[in-house]
């Protein structure tokens, strides 16, 4: 079995926002959060919390794992 160390979250939110024709500002206020963090999300560089997910993934209109997968990374 992989290690934890192994394992990456990744995510469509840039797709899921240009399908939208949404801006990261749009997105922000949408979701009650700041436009860096909305980059920070799309860059990999901030993991969010539990309800932001759900909250992302709402407002998207799409299940949870249509905007985030959590895997193994390749090597």
């Amino acid at each position: 079995m992989p290690s934890n160390q192994n394992r990456q979250m990744n995510n469509r939110i840039v797709v899921l926002r240009a399908e939208r024709n949404w801006s990261q500002k749009e997105l922000a206020d949408r979701l009650g959060v700041s436009r860096q963090t909305i980059i920070s999300l799309e860059k990999n560089r901030y993991n969010p919390s539990l309800k932001l997910a759900f909250d992302m993934a709402l407002e998207f209109g799409v299940d949870l794992h249509d905007v985030f997968q959590y895997g193994v990374e390749e090597e």
